[in-house]
């Protein structure tokens, strides 16, 4: 991700604003992974946003009334793109939920996190220790 610094910081605060840290579970059989999602009624935003950073889906949300609301977008990013776009703004996050949901991703989640999926016991009770952490923030 080329960013200036401004961008960076501007990038978090609309981040801290509108948009989640998340643990999700994408697949059913496997454990949560890191996602970042920025919803806006703002296309343009969400737009400059998977320019700047080079990676993530826009995806558009079923607006249920015309008249009443405006149409609504969804920028997400899953897996280790997450985790790269979280260690760009993590120095930027004012938010303090935000800021720390960031840091113990980026120091923990591969640490808990087995490459194959295969799981020791031990190391399934460290990862579950994590994830009810990571939940309770």
């Amino acid at each position: 991700m080329n960013m200036t610094s401004e961008e960076k910081s501007y990038l978090a605060g609309i981040v801290d604003g509108e948009g989640s840290i998340m643990l999700i579970r994408f697949n059913k059989k496997k454990f949560p992974a890191p996602c970042i999602s920025i919803s806006s009624t703002s296309l343009e935003l969400l737009e400059w946003i998977k320019n700047k950073v080079g990676f993530g889906v826009i995806s558009e949300k079923k607006n249920y009334n015309l008249e009443k609301h405006h149409n609504s977008f969804t920028y997400a990013v899953r897996y280790n793109n997450a985790l790269e776009m979280i260690s760009v703004i993590e120095p930027y996050l004012v938010i303090k939920e935000k800021k720390h949901r960031a840091q113990m991703l980026l120091r923990d989640y591969k640490k808990f996190t087995v490459r194959n999926g295969r799981y020791t016991k031990d190391q399934l009770i460290a990862k579950n220790e994590f994830l009810d952490a990571f939940y309770k923030i």
